[in-house]
Parts: structure tokens; C-alpha cells; sequence
């Protein structure tokens, strides 16, 4: 894996820790309060998704 896909890899990882660090538990998951934490958290997995999809990518276009 490039030092590229590692940064923003560890990154997202970082976002999803502090973002479920600094949800309200005691509200509940789905309370309005939680939405902006929630939007966060999916958007740092989809960030996940992507660096995976293009690492896997750039590992078809080395074998041509």
C-alpha cells in the first residue's frame, strides 16, 4: 500500500474513533443531536471503501 493510501487510510480511522468518542450515548444513537456524528462516521467509512478501491486499483494497473 502507497504512503498516500496509509495517510488517508489513518486518517479516516482517526475521524470514526473521535466521532463515536464524542457521541452522546445517554441521548441514543439515532437522536438529532447524533446526526452530525453519524453523517461523519458514514462518510469516513465510504472514505475507507474508496482508498481500498483504488489501492486494489493501482495493483491491477502494475500487472499490465
Amino acid at each position: 500500500m502507497q504512503l498516500f493510501y496509509k495517510i488517508f487510510l489513518a486518517i479516516f480511522v482517526i475521524f470514526i474513533g473521535f466521532n463515536l468518542y464524542v457521541m452522546e450515548w445517554d441521548l441514543g444513537f439515532w437522536h438529532e443531536e447524533n446526526s452530525k456524528f453519524i453523517l461523519s462516521i458514514s462518510a469516513a467509512i465510504l472514505g475507507i471503501i474508496v482508498v481500498f478501491v483504488l489501492h486494489s486499483m493501482s495493483k491491477l494497473s502494475v500487472k499490465k
